[in-house]
């Protein structure tokens, strides 16, 4: 590309009206990522969203999932949007940015009074000290170069820096999204107690994710505790993650808002279930039945058996329980309620003892993985330290020596109030000074 179009493009990249489109644009699209459920099932999305009547007159299930709106942040087309605001953001601060900050370090004396008629502020003070300047200068924190008959100072500094540092933390915000966009993944667990398992239920994963298969997690135990009222206080999973051999490296119990991190991956608890039921019929062995979730058309969570009281199973009972606080309802074959039965208690049906032993139940694991995530929090640390920087002014002054008079004028990029009166107050102090002097001349 040759220097003229590299310019041209270089422009139009660092075109405001353009940062804004884009700024725009992903604005949208993130609050469309977020109004619509992400990584549904294709189903949900043919229920959700009919052809039908369409939401709006034209978003169906199939405009919906041929734009990609089920996974936003993952498609094609808004990591391009990414990488053109980062573009766009790159081109601003080498091509305005910069510039600015270089133009903001040169500096000269000024040599002629003409020169202060162009400041916003400036005066002059008869039998005014150039030194007096220079010392009232410094005492408010300017840096201040000085000749014989000639001043420059400056202060603030630091907010020409802001806005780069900005620019840097959206560009590194920008970098942490595109990153986890194509390296994350997020993987849904439902795994009974003392069970092992490796990652498999994969729901959402970026083209260059590496979804660990060298350790795998092993659930402990999982139990709730639940409020006087019955209802759930908070659910627990007491996990281990064991390496190739079986070993284990780290261990930890979750629960909601405490999830256990290892090797880059966060394993969050999100859900339970029952897994199956544990009992004795008459001196046997512990036996196991597994218990699936029943349909109650949205009026709670049960879950249910149906255990055979005879060899040829041709009589048999259905249990029923909704939580692990350890009670299951029996009913007959008919639907008629029989009897409830709690942990470590039997009762005889069909003429057969039976004893519960336990409700054996599942933790719901939600398990990402995000390598952008520490850019995400260094360029928020960094924009709130460019934000802080950029409200600092960076005011001049400049100060000659004529004679029996001394010119001062000064500007600032803002808080203009705050620097007339910081301006007018030095000039006032050194006028009075040099009255001072004069009287006792």
């Amino acid at each position: 590309m040759n220097a003229p179009v590299f310019r041209r493009v270089l422009a139009l990249l660092g075109d405001l009206r353009l940062a804004i489109l884009l700024l725009l644009v992903i604005a949208i699209a993130s609050i469309a990522g977020t109004v619509i459920e992400q990584g549904q099932s294709l189903s949900f999305y043919q229920t959700n969203y009919p052809e039908d009547p369409a939401l709006f007159g034209f978003l169906s299930w199939r405009v919906l999932l041929a734009l990609g709106l089920d996974h936003v942040y993952r498609t094609p087309w808004y990591l391009t949007l990414l990488v053109l605001f980062g573009a766009s953001l790159i081109a601003c601060t080498f091509s305005r940015q910069v510039p600015a900050l270089t133009t903001a370090q040169r500096w000269q004396y000024y040599q002629e009074p003409r020169q202060f008629t162009k400041l916003a502020l400036s005066t002059t003070i008869p039998q005014g000290s150039l030194k007096e300047l220079a010392t009232a200068l410094s005492a408010k924190g300017y840096r201040v170069w000085q000749t014989d008959n000639q001043l420059y100072a400056r202060k603030g500094m630091v907010g020409r820096i802001g806005p780069i540092v900005v620019h840097a933390s959206m560009i590194l915000i920008l970098l942490g999204g595109i990153l986890g966009a194509l390296t994350g993944f997020m993987a849904q667990e439902l795994i009974p107690s003392g069970e092992t398992f490796h990652l498999q239920h994969i729901i959402q994963a970026g083209p260059l994710a590496r979804i660990p298969q060298h350790w795998s997690v092993k659930v402990n135990r999982f139990w709730i505790d639940y409020t006087d009222a019955g209802d759930i206080d908070q659910f627990y999973s007491d996990l281990s993650v064991l390496d190739a051999e079986g070993q284990e490296v780290k261990r930890g119990t979750i629960h909601v808002n405490q999830p256990l991190k290892y090797g880059g991956v966060t394993l969050y608890q999100a859900d339970w279930s029952i897994a199956a039921i544990r009992f004795r019929l008459n001196n046997s062995p512990v036996l196991q039945l597994p218990m699936a979730q029943l349909d109650t058309e949205g009026k709670g969570r049960l879950w249910g058996t149906w255990l055979p009281t005879k060899p040829d199973l041709s009589e048999g009972i259905s249990l029923i329980a909704r939580d692990l606080q350890g009670t299951v309802l029996i009913y007959s074959p008919k639907g008629e309620f029989l009897t409830s039965l709690r942990t470590g208690m039997s009762t005889e049906i069909n003429g057969v003892t039976l004893t519960l032993v336990e409700l054996v139940g599942s933790t719901g694991l939600q398990i990402k993985a995000d390598p952008g995530i520490p850019l995400f929090y260094a360029g928020f640390a960094l924009l709130m330290a460019g934000v802080i920087m950029s409200y600092v002014s960076h005011s001049q002054v400049w100060g000659l020596q004529e004679k029996d008079l001394l010119y001062v004028g000064g500007r600032t990029n803002r808080a203009q109030l705050a620097f007339e009166q910081e301006l007018v107050a030095i000039a006032r102090e050194l006028a009075s000074q040099s009255q001072t002097a004069e009287v006792q001349a």
